[in-house]
């Protein structure tokens, strides 16, 4: 079933990740792509019109340059990938990589309904400068979408993609969840490298780490308010919209879990859950893009049909990071 044609593989060694060691395959050039580490999902900025801030876009990528991420995703559910046109989502990428340090891994989302789409996009997004891809599971057909649905799709996927591949189930915006069954047998394919579980259950974020753990497989969480937790039962890191605007903290929290200093963890976890809660379920994109400013980035609008906060939700953001010492 797994053709392989992206990736040779020519041994296996073990390497530290995480918590400890694993058994990993290595390219043919001796090297192996560790996503081990925090990543923001960066925002697409928009002036009042809709039209997109290359200028902006590049300056935020300076300044969460300086902080210690792994590296960024770009074109993820937070920088609006829907809303933008091919060409858009591809120069956003090319954008990035420009002025992306080289140390820094850019993972850029690639996902649509079709699997020919999904690869035309994939091998523009490794053309443009991408160090790996991310794909969404297609959600339009939900009702067909299951388990032999997801390994075909993303089977073709990753034979054809030059760069590995990050699988990414976000139920919350897809209204499904990638099947257990899927990904353990996706898991075994030398070129799909990764989850980004944004499904919020770390039963199954645990359970998935427990299944893959003789694999080159690994687990990012996909939100700041579980990271703790998924560190806990051997995640690699997150990708974890709060770290556009709280990029330090979320770091710390990163090395305290690996230090095993669980008690000090534990109280900044505790300091991160409303404000992320107040980006990412309750007032979103729009709520992220006003923190930014905050924080000194360039947030601004979002694309129709998207609204802006109203002064009430502005307010009740503004809580959530006061009462938690952010502001």
């Amino acid at each position: 079933m797994f053709l392989g044609k992206a990736i040779i593989w020519k041994c296996l060694e073990w390497r530290v990740f995480g918590r400890g060691l694993r058994q990993v395959r290595c390219l043919s050039s001796g090297s192996q792509l560790d996503l081990g580490g925090i990543y923001p999902p960066i925002v697409s900025p928009f002036d009042q019109k809709g039209r997109l801030l290359y200028q902006q876009l590049e300056n935020n990528v300076q300044e969460l340059s300086k902080i210690p991420f792994r590296g960024l995703v770009v074109q993820g559910s937070n920088g609006e990938f829907v809303f933008l046109t091919n060409e858009e989502r591809v120069e956003v990428v090319r954008r990035v990589r420009k002025v992306l340090p080289e140390e820094k891994l850019l993972v850029a989302g690639s996902g649509c309904e079709s699997t020919e789409a999904t690869i035309a996009m994939t091998l523009k997004m490794a053309e443009a400068g991408a160090n790996a891809v991310m794909v969404i599971t297609p959600f339009y057909y939900r009702g067909r979408m299951n388990s032999a649905a997801f390994i075909q799709h993303y089977t073709q996927v990753a034979d054809a993609s030059p760069v590995p591949v990050v699988l990414y189930s976000v139920p919350g915006n897809t209204a499904l969840e990638l099947p257990m069954d899927a990904i353990l047998t996706l898991s075994q394919h030398p070129n799909i490298i990764g989850l980004k579980d944004s499904g919020s259950d770390i039963t199954r974020v645990a359970l998935i780490v427990h299944k893959t753990r003789n694999r080159n497989f690994q687990v990012l969480a996909g939100s700041a308010g579980f990271l703790l937790s998924a560190y806990s039962v051997g995640a690699v890191g997150g990708v974890c919209a709060l770290a556009n605007v709280l990029g330090e903290p979320l770091c710390s929290l990163e090395k305290l879990c690996l230090e095993g200093k669980w008690a000090e963890a534990r109280e900044l976890q505790y300091r991160l859950i409303e404000p992320n809660t107040a980006i990412t379920q309750k007032y979103g994109i729009a709520a992220l893009k006003e923190a930014m400013g905050w924080f000194g980035y360039y947030g601004g609008f979002c694309r129709s049909p998207l609204l802006p906060l109203t002064e009430a939700e502005r307010k009740d953001l503004r809580n959530s990071f006061t009462s938690n010492g952010w502001l």
